[in-house]
C-alpha cells in the first residue's frame, strides 16, 4: 500500500495504474465496519483502490464539531492494510485548499433542504471536495454508503449537471445488531444516550413521518427533522441530536412498506 500526502504524490503513483479499472472510496477517517463494506466492494470490482483519508473542514459548520471530529490515523491506515487498498491519499487542508483558493461548487436545490437548511454551506463543501477527488482520482466508480442519501444525490446531480463519467456505487447502510446505524459519531455517545439513540431506527422503520416524530419526541431527542426525501429510492430521513452528538438516518421507503 502506497500512502501519499501531496497532489504530486497521488497522481505519481495513478499514472501506472491508468490502463485498469480505479475505484474510489472518500473518507473522513474514523473507518468503522460501514467503510469496510465499500472498501471490499471497491476491492472486489476495480483493479485500483484508493482511499481519501481527509476530515473536510469546508463542510463543518460548527468549530465544535470539527475540533471533536475522531481521529486515529494509524488505525485508519491499518484497516486500510486490511482492506488491501492500493492507495491512501492523506492531504492536509492546505494542500487541498491552498492560499487564494476561492472556487466552489452548490448543488444550489438539493443542497438546501434537509441536513443543507441546518447546515448552511454543508453541501457546498461536501461538493467541492469530492469534485476535486474526483479529478484527482479520475475514478471509475466511486463508493458511498446509502446512511448519507442527500449526500448521494447531491454528488449524482454534480455528476449529471457536469457530464462527469463516473459511476456512484451505493452500498446498504451497515447498521449494528441493535439497530443503531454505524456512525463515527456514535463513539461519543455515553450508555445512557446511546440507548436513547435506539428510538432512531426504530422510528424510521414504521415509514410514517407523523408517527416517527412522535416516537422521537417521545423518547425526549431533539429532532431537526423527520420527512419523506423524494430521493432515488424516496426515503424516511431524520436527524436528531443525543445530549452534544448529531445523528442522522434514512430508511428507504420501499423496505418500511
Amino acid at each position: 500500500m502506497r500512502t501519499c500526502r501531496t497532489i504530486e504524490e497521488l497522481r505519481a503513483a495513478l499514472g501506472p495504474r491508468r490502463d485498469g479499472s480505479i475505484g474510489l472510496v472518500p473518507t473522513m477517517g474514523a473507518l468503522h465496519d460501514g467503510h469496510r463494506a465499500l472498501l471490499r466492494a471497491a476491492r472486489r470490482e476495480c483493479d485500483t483502490v484508493v482511499m481519501s483519508l481527509f476530515v473536510n473542514p469546508a463542510q463543518f459548520g460548527e468549530p465544535a464539531d470539527i475540533d471533536g471530529y475522531p481521529r486515529d490515523e494509524a488505525h485508519d491506515l491499518g484497516v486500510a492494510v486490511d482492506e488491501e487498498v492500493d492507495i491512501v491519499f492523506v492531504p492536509t487542508a492546505s494542500e487541498m485548499y491552498p492560499p487564494g483558493f476561492q472556487t466552489w461548487v452548490e448543488v444550489t436545490e438539493l443542497g438546501a433542504t434537509l441536513e443543507g437548511e441546518h447546515r448552511p454551506g454543508h453541501f457546498r463543501g461536501v461538493a467541492t471536495i469530492c469534485l476535486k477527488l474526483f479529478n484527482l482520482v479520475r475514478p471509475d466508480v466511486a463508493y458511498f454508503g446509502r446512511k448519507d442519501a442527500q449526500q448521494i444525490e447531491v454528488l449524482q446531480r454534480l455528476l449529471d449537471d457536469l457530464n462527469l463519467e463516473i459511476e456512484l456505487r451505493v452500498l446498504p447502510t451497515v447498521r449494528d445488531a441493535d439497530g443503531l446505524a454505524i456512525s463515527s459519531r456514535n463513539a461519543r455517545l455515553s450508555a445512557a444516550d446511546r440507548e436513547r439513540a435506539l428510538a432512531l431506527p426504530r422510528a424510521l422503520a414504521t415509514g410514517d413521518p407523523t408517527t416517527a416524530r412522535r416516537l422521537l419526541d417521545a423518547a425526549g431527542l431533539e429532532v431537526d427533522y423527520v420527512a419523506v426525501a423524494p430521493f432515488h429510492p424516496p426515503v424516511l430521513a431524520a436527524a436528531i441530536r443525543v445530549g452534544s452528538v448529531r445523528l442522522i438516518d434514512n430508511v428507504p421507503l420501499e423496505e418500511t412498506a
